[in-house]
């Protein structure tokens, strides 16, 4: 991973911590994919992908998380859930961190992990 990517997932984690989520695994990589961040509140488990560009605007950014993408997102899931069996009661959502200078934008349940 880039320089750019550890500062971009480093601040996505920080920014998901003041809004009262624990971090429970960064960059999780298995044979099949990767997720950059998982994380936990209220009983809601989230995998997080982070996007970080200077040049593309939001929607671009958005876009770069295409079907191929989602789809070893979710096998990663599928893998970490495995190796750590989540509560009882657990949701699951799949989560976009966008990133552009020093704009945010968290959004909730981006895709459907099917």
């Amino acid at each position: 991973m880039n320089r750019k990517g550890r500062h971009g997932e480093g601040k996505a984690a920080e920014y998901l911590q003041t809004k009262g989520y624990e971090v429970l695994a960064r960059n999780f990589r298995t044979r099949r994919g990767e997720i950059d961040l998982v994380v936990r509140k209220a009983g809601r488990v989230a995998f997080v992908e982070v996007k970080s560009w200077d040049v593309l605007g939001r929607d671009s950014l958005g876009e770069a998380i295409d079907w191929r993408k989602r789809r070893r997102i979710t096998e990663a899931a599928r893998h970490f859930l495995h190796e750590h069996p989540p509560a009882p009661g657990s949701r699951f959502a799949f989560d976009v961190i966008l990133l552009s200078g020093r704009d945010i934008v968290h959004i909730e349940d981006a895709f459907d992990g099917d």
